[in-house]
């Protein structure tokens, strides 16, 4: 696979060819060809909150910028295809917007089915002072049509009850669940068991795909969405790329990437990353990475009183 990272659209897209495009997501969509081309569309866009990255706009201005993009990017979504909108909070004088409130209109009146509202739940952030502190964000999972990919096997977890049988009927004494693992649901996150797999940590400091981007994706809320809805060589698209997690999530499981990012240093970081990861030595938190159990750290006990 080649990768490339570019400022302008090449006159042809070589089909193994992986590439950043270091410009607005709406120029470089509308410059691609009128036709299907992704069969999974990721991202997280700017939450419209004043990042450095990104320029605050009235909210019905950013409403309308995104439907403007949304619009041009299901046109080249191949009917088969997923789109993939993780969002978080608008939030003005602190009060705080729901950001899928304003999506899915969007996605509704192009004709894209909701097929799952998941809840990503992570562990750190900043603590609020004047209402509760914020722990997750959505992941709106769209199709273009009823025939899309869904591979549930690539992505199951362990059951809770492995040992279960059925009771009555003609199972009865045979265990009931499947032996590859049950369906990780639509919420992600470690409830009380130190096993699950499912609980996906943010990037913060001390992670091990932290760069300088202040809101990086992590690579494994990514890698289990392109293992549940692409097949190997589909294309995947990200138009707000950032420092190429989605991009890294795909190579790693022998897709084509495609992606766009605004800022020239993190479309230079991006690149380099998908680079490593072709070369084998880019680091990354896995998403079968099990949650370090927090009660089994020294910290989770009060210290003995002084005498």
């Amino acid at each position: 696979m080649t990768i490339k990272l570019l400022k302008n659209m090449p006159s042809k897209l070589g089909s193994n060819d992986s590439i950043i495009w270091n410009g607005d997501a709406s120029d470089v969509v509308r410059k691609l060809p009128e036709k299907p081309l992704f069969d999974l569309v990721i991202t997280s866009p700017p939450y419209n909150i004043g990042k450095p990255y990104e320029k605050r706009l009235e909210i019905e201005e950013y409403r309308k910028w995104h439907e403007a993009l949304i619009t041009a990017i299901v046109e080249r979504t191949k009917p088969t295809g997923s789109i993939c909108w993780q969002v978080g909070n608008y939030v003005d004088n602190g009060a705080i917007f729901p950001l899928d409130y304003i999506f899915h209109p969007i996605f509704a009146k192009l004709g894209l089915k909701l097929r799952n509202r998941i809840v990503w739940h992570y562990g750190h952030g900043l603590h609020n002072a004047r209402r509760f502190s914020g722990r997750y964000e959505v992941v709106l999972w769209y199709t273009r049509s009823d025939d899309y990919t869904f591979d549930l096997d690539a992505v199951r977890i362990p059951p809770k009850y492995p040992g279960k049988k059925a009771f009555r009927g003609p199972r009865a004494g045979q265990l009931s669940g499947n032996p590859l693992g049950k369906n990780p649901e639509d919420v992600w996150l470690v409830t009380d068991s130190a096993h699950d797999l499912w609980s996906i940590p943010n990037v913060k400091a001390g992670h091990v795909e932290k760069t300088e981007h202040p809101c990086q994706f992590p690579v494994g809320l990514v890698e289990r969405l392109v293992l549940a809805l692409t097949k190997s060589k589909d294309t995947v698209f990200d138009p707000f790329a950032g420092t190429g997690s989605a991009g890294v999530a795909s190579l790693l499981h022998n897709r084509r990437f495609l992606g766009c990012e605004l800022d020239s240093d993190y479309a230079k970081l991006a690149y380099s990353r998908l680079i490593k990861t072709s070369d084998g030595e880019e680091r990354f938190r896995s998403h079968a990475k099990p949650v370090f159990d927090h009660r089994l750290s020294p910290l989770s006990r009060l210290p003995e009183a002084a005498e």
